[in-house]
């Protein structure tokens, strides 16, 4: 797999800014808190599922104390339409405490602290860190791994390896919001089964050599299979 020069890598990120720039978040949340909840909630699950759970809790529960007093069985029922609900509740529930207990109810600026909660890897870190706190961290999720790999902008074969190849390739002037516009990108644009080529505007910098072709445009030859088979032998009866 090719991957993107320096230049291409400028003129990817200049076309997504261009397009979008001050791209949000598609969680619904009113305060730094409420946003860790949400993303703790969202794992495995899509955004508009979590909204759609999240919007009468976040009415009533603004803070770490009005959730612990809540409670995981009430909370349970606020959030059993998304997967993995009660291992989420039981996570809040015991992260609000030590937001409590270590850092007098606030959500820390610190990644370690952070990813010392219950429920909080480095993903959900790096999304809090960059939301809330502004830090040019990129969270890699499916669609950043599926673009990191696919466009040549950063290929690698874990999360972990995409996120640090992306932040060094990524130039400082686009930190701040480069994990918004991938994930939008890869979210509407950028499709895993069948990307939306035609309607890429950074089509001719992407090095995915299995592009989607547009209506007027043959499509790609199939492959053929590198496998042989044996030929079949018969016994004639004797």
């Amino acid at each position: 797999m090719a991957q993107m020069k320096p230049d291409q890598i400028v003129a990817f990120y200049t076309r997504l800014r261009d397009a979008n720039p001050e791209p949000k978040g598609e969680l619904d949340y009113g305060n730094v808190y409420q946003l860790l909840v949400a993303v703790v909630l969202s794992a495995q699950a899509t955004d508009v599922g979590v909204n759609r759970a999240t919007r009468k809790l976040f009415e009533t529960v603004k803070t770490p104390v009005q959730m612990v007093a809540l409670g995981e069985e009430a909370l349970i029922g606020h959030v059993k339409t998304i997967g993995l609900f009660r291992a989420k509740a039981k996570n809040v529930i015991a992260l609000s405490e030590l937001l409590i207990e270590r850092h007098g109810g606030e959500v820390p600026h610190d990644r370690a602290a952070l990813e010392a909660l219950p429920g909080v890897g480095r993903k959900t870190a790096n999304v809090v860190l960059n939301i809330a706190f502004g830090e040019p961290t990129i969270a890699v999720d499916t669609h950043l791994f599926r673009l990191g790999n696919r466009t040549g902008l950063a290929p690698g074969k874990t999360p972990l390896a995409v996120e640090l190849k992306l932040l060094k390739r990524t130039p400082a002037e686009f930190g701040r919001h480069a994990h918004h516009w991938m994930i939008l990108h890869g979210r509407y644009i950028c499709l895993a089964r069948k990307p939306r080529c035609p309607d890429c505007i950074v089509a001719d910098v992407c090095q995915f050599k299995d592009k989607t072709p547009g209506p007027d445009e043959p499509a790609a030859p199939a492959k053929r299979a590198t496998t042989t088979k044996k030929a079949a032998t018969t016994r004639r009866p004797s």
